[in-house]
């Protein structure tokens, strides 16, 4: 069966729930529409709030064809193969087909330059959407060429018509005897997400029974909703939870248990950059000096998707996930820094060593600032043995190398260095 969310889009202009600075009558966007002149247009506003739909309105009530795509898994190939079947399906003074694209914000730079020309020409409409800020997130070439509109958290009174426009209208709920007598948990769980909104009311009225009353009541809908979660949601608990899982996994030296949430992540459509940056640091604080190239490979991977975009990135992402699992793992130079931080904040009166200051002007230099300072380059093995750490600190060993092979490489020439000063 269709989704609850995707029956109940609105099929015409008084079905829209919501942005009435947008749609209401007289506004701006409505006017363009009754009018058939239409630019093309970015959409920006967080999830669930009808941006999908108010671009499918749009088609339907200009009569124009509509093409869709997903920046998660459309490339620069769908876009071309788009522009290039709207081309051939132009006849003479014929309004150009929309091109909707969702999360527009995905696309990199490379992809959205492969719209310019199309959208400046006329061949296509483009209708993007996005949760995240245009200004950063699209091109300016592109930005220039469209009109941004805001849209709005729906508000509680809408939400409330929604869900009564769903027990009226649509076709296998309107039949049956359910009232709403408590909206406030599908409400606040739905977080004004229009979608989101449908989906939970969906799930409690699969429990309608023929022939009795279904009352939904906060009680119902808590119940129901906590038997039940099995999306994955990147704004709420599960993005949370399944990031956790993948690191975890990551760290747990499993390269299987990672792709899978991995995968997970991207089929929910989490922001590719989130997943790279989450190993950049995984790269330093469980692999660390037991795989330097780790870290290497990690920042390469984030440098490298923005440039890709998806769905290519998804493979660079899998290479950098397994490189990073298989890795061998060490904690030592994240506990480093926490012991660091930990020792910093007990002795922060502690003065620096004179020898140690830099000593820029006279006064400095005859107060010793300075003095005895002995530049490591100077001497055999670029090493000489000074005091580094404050008196009271003498001897103090904050990193602890870890007991793997490149590790203990370091743990022996620090011995060879400092003899029994750290405990090496």
């Amino acid at each position: 069966m269709i989704p609850l969310a995707e029956r109940m889009r609105p099929i015409t202009l008084t079905d829209y729930v919501g942005q009435r600075h947008l749609m209401g009558e007289g506004s701006v966007l409505r006017q363009s529409i009754e009018k058939n002149v239409l630019p093309s247009i970015i959409f920006w506003g967080p999830p669930g709030v009808g941006k999908t739909s108010l671009a499918n309105l749009i088609a339907n009530t200009l009569n124009r064809p509509f093409y869709s795509l997903s920046a998660i898994h459309a490339g620069v190939k769908d876009i071309r193969d788009i522009i290039e079947k709207a081309k051939s399906n132009r006849f003479f003074d014929s309004p150009s087909p929309i091109l909707f694209i969702d999360e527009i914000h995905r696309f990199s730079k490379s992809q959205q330059d492969s719209l310019l020309a199309a959208v400046e020409k006329g061949i296509v409409t483009l209708i993007g959407a996005t949760t995240e800020n245009p200004s950063f997130e699209v091109i300016s070439a592109l930005l220039s060429r469209c009109q941004v509109y805001v849209l709005e958290v729906l508000s509680i009174d809408e939400l409330k018509q929604m869900l009564q426009n769903a027990l009226i209208k649509d076709e296998y709920l309107k039949n049956k005897n359910i009232k709403i007598v408590e909206f406030d948990a599908i409400i606040q769980l739905s977080g004004g997400d229009g979608r989101k909104l449908y989906n939970i009311l969906e799930l409690v009225t699969n429990f309608y029974e023929a022939g009795h009353e279904l009352l939904i009541t906060n009680e119902l809908v808590l119940d129901k909703v906590k038997q039940n979660i099995a999306f994955y949601d990147k704004d709420g608990e599960q993005h949370y939870d399944i990031i956790s899982a993948f690191i975890k996994s990551l760290r747990g030296s499993d390269p299987n248990g990672a792709l899978y949430w991995m995968a997970r992540m991207l089929d929910g459509g989490e922001d590719i950059e989130f997943i790279a940056r989450r190993m950049v640091i995984l790269a330093s604080e469980d692999i660390g000096l037991a795989n330097p190239n780790a870290l290497l490979m990690a920042t390469t991977c984030m440098n490298a998707i923005k440039m890709i975009g998806m769905p290519e990135s998804r493979i660079i992402l899998s290479q950098t996930a397994i490189y990073l699992a298989t890795a061998t793992k060490s904690n030592a130079a994240y506990m480093a820094i926490e012991n660091a931080m930990h020792l910093a904040q007990e002795t922060s009166r502690l003065p620096v060593p004179l020898h140690l200051r830099n000593a820029p002007t006279k006064l400095m230099k005859q107060l010793d600032y300075g003095k005895n300072y002995a530049y490591a380059h100077s001497f055999e093995n670029n090493f000489v043995n000074l005091e580094f750490l404050p008196d009271k600190l003498s001897g103090t060993k904050i990193y602890d190398p870890s007991k793997n092979t490149q590790e203990e490489q370091i743990r022996t020439r620090m011995r060879t260095l400092w003899g029994d000063k750290y405990g090496y």
